[in-house]
């Protein structure tokens, strides 16, 4: 709350080496400010602010790209502008052609993302998580976009995410070498395309660049710690923030209505005063105390 953060340039530094020393960087998806704090001070060294999240918590409807862009920025710069970690934007497509994804990439950009996820998808995407029909641009197209987004880059150290959609191990090789080729920093396939720990070590030796990887279905099934260790990256767990608090609501809320009684749910929260201090009320009255007329 109100402290000071370390520098846009500095937090994507941080991001640049931990991707070079070959080391995972785990990090879970936030879908707000509260979220993505509650990741931070859980000990987690940088935060995704999923796409997914962001059209539920804001919209309440599913990741069908129904959320502007404008919409999806304004989560990211309050992410960016409140935790001292990297901060990575799920950009979906872009928000048009090459040239929307100009925009698109200065915009997130100046909001203080340490890293966007552009992917190939046609636009409006479907979140592949929960759905079996996503239709892909053609390659020349997606390349121009990632070529786009590598132009428009103002900071070299912001690292760009090209996800593909491919639904075969050989078309996202195919297409992780030529979003490498394009200029990306990092490739990232979706969970439903690779289904074992040796297939993604084939794409990573394919594209010569790290992956990105999000821990959902078979690799979640299938891939130890260590093997994920082992690939270095990224590896993301996207919607369990999102989901742990929609089951809580859900539960805490359902019975509440039965009972009409806070002290009978089943998930006991946060206590009121425990939340106060971790919201940062008192330091709001530390700033009040030094910096407010005291015959107030």
């Amino acid at each position: 709350m109100m402290q000071d953060l370390p520098t846009v340039t500095a937090r994507r530094v941080q991001m640049r080496l931990r991707l070079e020393s070959g080391r995972t960087l785990w990090v879970p998806g936030a879908y707000d400010v509260l979220s993505a704090r509650m990741i931070v001070h859980a000990g987690f060294e940088a935060v995704v602010v999923s796409g997914f999240g962001v059209s539920a918590s804001m919209l309440g409807m599913p990741d069908t790209e129904l959320y502007t862009m404008t919409e999806n920025l304004s989560v990211v710069r309050a992410v960016c502008n409140t935790v001292p970690v990297p901060v990575m934007a799920d950009c979906d497509t872009g928000y048009g052609n090459a040239i929307n994804v100009m925009r698109t990439v200065r915009e997130f950009e100046a909001a203080g993302a340490a890293s966007i996820t552009l992917e190939d998808q046609i636009s409006p995407k479907k979140c592949p998580a929960v759905s079996d029909a996503t239709s892909l641009l053609s390659l020349d197209e997606a390349v121009g976009k990632i070529r786009a987004a590598v132009a428009a880059r103002r900071d070299p150290s912001m690292a760009i995410i090209a996800r593909t959609d491919a639904r075969t191990p050989e078309d996202a090789i195919e297409r992780g070498r030529a979003y490498a080729a394009a200029g990306a920093d990092v490739i990232k396939p979706i969970s439903k395309c690779f289904d074992s720990f040796e297939g993604l070590v084939q794409l990573r030796d394919a594209v010569q660049r790290p992956l990105a990887i999000s821990l959902l279905g078979k690799l979640q099934r299938n891939l130890s710690t260590g093997q994920i260790e082992e690939l270095g990256g990224i590896c993301t767990f996207p919607l369990l923030p999102l989901l742990t608090a929609a089951a809580a609501l859900q539960s805490n809320l359902v019975a509440l209505r039965q009972s009409l009684r806070p002290d009978t749910v089943p998930i006991a929260p946060m206590r009121e005063m425990d939340f106060k201090q971790w919201i940062g009320f008192e330091h709001v009255e530390e700033l009040e105390r030094q910096f407010l007329p005291q015959t107030r």
